[in-house]
C-alpha cells in the first residue's frame, strides 16, 4: 500500500485514525498502530510480512543479549546482530547481483535466482541495526516490552521509506505522548504537501524522464538530455522529500514528531553541504555507525580518505544492486573529498558554488537513473556534446512542453527555494490565542489551499495510472 493511492486515502488512513482517537489507552493505541502496520505492509507484501516480524523479534533478542550487565558488553552478541541484520539485507537484495558480478567478472554460468525485494527492507534493516547498536553502546536502555520494539520496526508512515528513525528519538514517544487538535491540524496539512509534492509534481516529472531516459543514445540531442537530467533531479527530490513529508505529517496525526529528512538541498553551495541537506537520515545514520567506527578523521589524512570512500561506496550500494549506484556514491565521495583537499572550493562565490553542486548533482542522478553504466555515460556525453538534433529529440521536447508540464516546473524551480523561515512564521503556535489575528488569517487560507491541494491530488489519483514511488526499490 502507498499513501498516494485512493486505498491508502480513503479507507485505510480514516479508519486507523478514527479508531486511534476514539481509544482512550495508550497501551491499546499502540496495539491498534502495531495492528495497522502489519496490514499496511502486508497489502502489498503478504509474505514478507513474516520477514519483518522475524526481523523484529531477532533484533529484540539482540539488544537484551547486548545490554551491558555489570559493566561489561557483550561485543559477540553485537557481531551476530550486525552479521543476521547485514545477512539478511545481502541475500534479499544483493544476491542475484553478487552472482551476476562473478559470472560477468570470471565468464561463469552460474544460475542467477530471481528473488522478489521485500519492500522497505533497507530501511527497516537499519532502523532496527540502530538500536541494537545504541543499546550496546548504552546511549539507549534495553527495551523489554517487545511490542514498543515491533511498533518502532513497524510503524506504517516510516517503514517503506523511511525515513530513518533512531530509537532512541522516539522511544519516550512510543511510551507517552499527546494527540492535540493543533499538532493533528499541521500533522494533516503537512501530509497534504507531501502528498501534492509526489501526485502533482514528481509525477508529471516522472513521465518526462521516463521518456527520455527510454530513447535510444543516438537519438538523444543536448535539449533532450538536459530534459531528462532536469526532470529526473525533481522527480526523486519531490518523489522522496514529498514522501518524508507524509512519514512526518502522519506522524504528528498518532502524536509522533519525527526528524526532518530534507532541508531544501538544491540551495546548496557545495557537496558537502548538499549531503548535510539531503536524506540526513540516512547519512547521519553512516556517520554514527559506519564512519566514526572506522576511525572518521582521527587517524590522519590518509585513513580520512579511506574511511570516506568505503562509506560512499556503501552509501552507493545501499541505494541498490547495481552498480550505477555504486558509481553514484563513490562519485560523491570523490568531490567530497575534492572539496577537502582543495579548500579553495569551498571560498569560492555563493551564486558559483550553486551552479557547481547543482551541476555535479544534476550529472550523478543522471547515472543513479540509468538502468547500466553505459546508458548513464551516453546520457551525461549528449548533455554535453550532443549536437545530432534529430526529429525525434525535436518532437520528443516539444511534445513535453505542455502547459501544466510548464506549471509543474515552474512550481518545482520555485518549491526548491530555502523558503522555511517563512514557514516557521506562519506556524501554528502551541495554543491558539498565542498568534496574531494576520497569522490566524494565514493558517485559515493555508488551510484551504491544502483543502484544496487534497482535492486535486484524489482528482489527479482517480484519473492517472502512472504513480510510481522511487525509493520503494531500495
Amino acid at each position: 500500500m502507498v499513501f498516494s493511492s485512493l486505498v491508502f486515502l480513503c479507507v485505510f488512513l480514516p479508519t486507523v485514525f478514527i479508531l486511534y482517537t476514539l481509544i482512550p489507552v495508550l497501551k491499546v493505541r499502540n496495539a491498534l498502530l502495531i495492528v495497522a502496520s502489519l496490514i499496511f505492509y502486508a497489502y502489498g507484501e503478504p509474505v514478507y510480512v513474516l520477514l519483518m516480524i522475524f526481523s523484529s523479534a531477532i533484533n529484540y533478542l539482540c539488544a537484551r543479549m547486548v545490554a551491558p550487565k555489570s559493566g561489561k558488553k557483550n561485543k559477540p552478541a553485537l557481531i551476530y546482530a550486525v552479521i543476521i541484520n547485514l545477512g539478511i539485507l545481502a541475500f534479499f537484495k544483493y544476491t542475484g547481483f553478487f552472482i551476476s558480478t562473478l559470472n560477468g567478472s570470471f565468464g561463469l554460468k552460474l544460475p542467477v535466482p530471481e528473488i522478489a525485494l521485500p519492500i522497505g527492507i533497507s530501511f527497516f534493516t537499519f532502523q532496527a541495526l540502530s538500536y541494537v547498536i545504541d543499546v550496546y553502546r548504552g546511549t539507549v536502555p534495553v527495551q523489554k516490552n517487545y511490542f514498543n520494539v515491533l511498533l518502532y520496526i513497524t510503524f506504517f508512515p516510516q517503514l517503506i521509506a523511511g525515513p530513518i528513525v533512531k530509537y532512541r528519538d522516539i522511544s519516550e514517544q512510543i511510551e507517552k505522548r499527546k494527540q492535540s487538535i493543533e499538532k493533528t491540524a499541521l500533522g494533516l496539512r503537512r501530509f497534504i504537501c507531501g502528498l501534492a509534492k509526489k501526485v502533482l509534481i514528481a509525477n508529471t516529472m516522472g513521465q518526462t524522464a521516463d521518456i527520455v531516459f527510454a530513447m535510444k543514445s543516438d537519438s538523444l540531442s543536448i535539449p533532450a538530455a538536459w530534459l531528462g537530467a532536469i526532470t529526473y533531479l525533481f522527480q526523486i527530490y519531490y518523489d522522496f522529500s514529498g514522501y518524508s513529508d507524509m512519514a512526518i505529517g502522519l506522524g504528528m496525526m498518532f502524536g509522533f514528531e519525527f526528524k526532518e529528512n530534507f532541508n531544501y538541498p538544491y540551495g546548496a553551495a557545495s557537496i558537502q553541504e548538499f549531503w548535510r541537506r539531503w536524506h540526513i537520515s540516512l547519512s547521519t545514520w553512516f556517520k554514527e555507525y559506519l564512519y566514526i567506527p572506522l576511525g572518521g578523521n582521527r587517524k590522519g589524512k590518509l585513513r580520512t580518505v579511506l574511511n570516506r570512500i568505503i562509506v560512499f561506496f556503501f552509501t552507493g550500494l545501499w541505494h541498490g544492486a547495481n552498480w550505477t549506484f555504486v558509481f553514484w556514491g563513490l562519485y560523491h565521495g570523490f568531490f567530497l573529498l575534492l572539496e577537502e583537499l582543495i579548500p579553495v572550493i569551498k571560498r569560492i562565490p555563493k551564486a558559483i558554488g550553486h551552479i557547481y553542486a547543482l551541476l555535479v548533482v544534476t550529472v550523478g542522478f543522471v547515472i543513479f537513473r540509468a538502468d547500466t553504466l553505459t546508458q548513464g555515460f551516453e546520457v551525461v556525453k549528449s548533455m554535453f556534446t550532443g549536437f545530432s538534433f534529430t526529429s525525434e529529440s525535436i518532437s520528443t521536447v516539444l511534445a513535453q512542453l505542455t502547459p501544466w508540464f510548464i506549471l509543474m516546473l515552474l512550481c518545482a524551480v520555485i518549491g526548491c527555494a530555502p523558503i522555511k523561515p517563512l514557514a516557521d512564521k506562519l506556524r501554528i503556535g502551541a495554543e491558539i490565542k498565542s498568534i496574531s489575528k494576520k497569522q490566524a488569517f494565514a493558517q485559515t487560507v493555508l488551510y484551504i489551499f491544502a483543502f484544496v491541494l487534497f482535492v486535486w491530488c484524489v482528482l489527479r489519483l482517480s484519473s492517472a495510472s502512472y504513480n510510481p514511488f522511487i525509493y520503494f526499490r531500495f
